[in-house]
């Protein structure tokens, strides 16, 4: 059995934040965040919406302000370009390391290798796109571009994540709060099936142009490009509409056939987590609000805090877990794969 002794004089677990706007930055940075990560406007991130993420004024406003309260700022550029996008995608990479960012978050093997031979000195993390879940492909993206952190894909179980922290030198980052991701992300072509389009290639997953809500007499539905997704009964919260959490009929039975709009908390499993040598625990949701992100970034900055203080006997507080439900997507939680004992 994985020991969750938390030596006192452990690293710090860093708490990485979402920040799809300038005022979300500033509400992860004031409530905690020991850095935010952020995209910029067009199909450079895997965040593509309108009203989201910075130009370079508001890159270079939110640097500014983060740096001057001890936090950093990751940029993410965690899509794989096509011919027609690689200029801007290599465009992205120069105007973030002209601004300052502290690291760029690619999955991209093109985009790592245009990195490295120009900006030797910039941090590169590997995108949980990347879809690395074993040593060998990290070391692969550390011999080849050096990479100093990963972000692990939502598919390992905690017994996983240990094993393969004690194989590599790459710091490990692992997601700790938000939405679930149904399959082992960087290699899903689901919403391509019904829009054309991909987190992959476009950023997006439900583009804002192909989904449709409507009135009706047996409720509320949402559509993606004429695609039924959900259908909600009078008063039902209603989530944005993604194919993977969409209702289905399956014979005669309609149900949540691939996946159940809930979130992932690893609160339960956070000292085994830390124990094992997990460099920073990941927020999930640059299109959530600030209100969101306020919100989020106090509790688990607490949790956080209180579990790297204690021996390892550390459960999480019902208020806090309560607080996190009620943000969670479906007002509930999950420890997803994590405290899967068959692997």
């Amino acid at each position: 059995m994985m020991s969750t002794t938390i030596h006192k004089h452990a690293p710090r677990v860093e708490l990485i934040c979402p920040a799809g706007t300038l005022t979300a930055l500033r509400a992860a940075v004031d409530h905690g965040a020991d850095a935010v990560y952020i995209g910029f406007r067009g199909e450079t991130n895997a965040r593509n919406f309108p009203g989201l993420n910075f130009n370079a004024t508001e890159a270079r406003t939110g640097l500014d302000y983060a740096h001057a309260r001890g936090a950093r700022v990751f940029v993410a550029l965690n899509i794989y370009p096509s011919p027609q996008s690689w200029p801007l995608a290599t465009e992205t990479i120069d105007l973030a390391a002209r601004l300052g960012a502290d690291a760029l978050i690619l999955a991209d093997p093109g985009l790592m290798a245009y990195a490295a031979k120009h900006y030797p000195d910039l941090r590169l993390h590997l995108s949980v796109q990347g879809s690395a879940t074993n040593w060998g492909a990290i070391e692969f993206y550390r011999r080849e571009f050096n990479i100093q952190r990963a972000v692990l894909p939502r598919v390992l179980s905690c017994a996983q994540v240990a094993r393969l922290i004690q194989r590599t030198p790459v710091e490990i980052e692992v997601f700790g709060f938000g939405s679930l991701c149904v399959m082992v992300e960087g290699r899903c072509a689901l919403s391509s099936y019904v829009t054309g389009q991909s987190p992959n290639t476009h950023g997006v997953c439900s583009p804002a142009h192909a989904v449709r809500w409507e009135e009706t007499p047996e409720g509320r539905q949402s559509r993606l490009n004429g695609v039924l997704i959900d259908r909600y009964a009078p008063g039902e919260p209603a989530g944005y509409p993604t194919l993977c959490k969409g209702r289905f009929r399956v014979e005669d039975d309609v149900f949540h056939a691939l996946e159940e709009p809930t979130s992932l908390n690893a609160l339960d499993v956070l000292p085994e987590l830390i124990a094992s040598g997990v460099k920073a625990i990941k927020v999930e949701g640059r299109q959530r609000s600030p209100a969101y992100v306020a919100q989020v970034t106090k509790l688990l900055r607490r949790a956080l805090d209180d579990c790297m203080n204690s021996s390892g006997n550390w459960t999480p507080p019902d208020n806090v877990t309560a607080g996190l439900d009620a943000l969670a997507e479906g007002r509930t939680h999950t420890l997803g794969a994590y405290h899967r004992p068959w692997q």
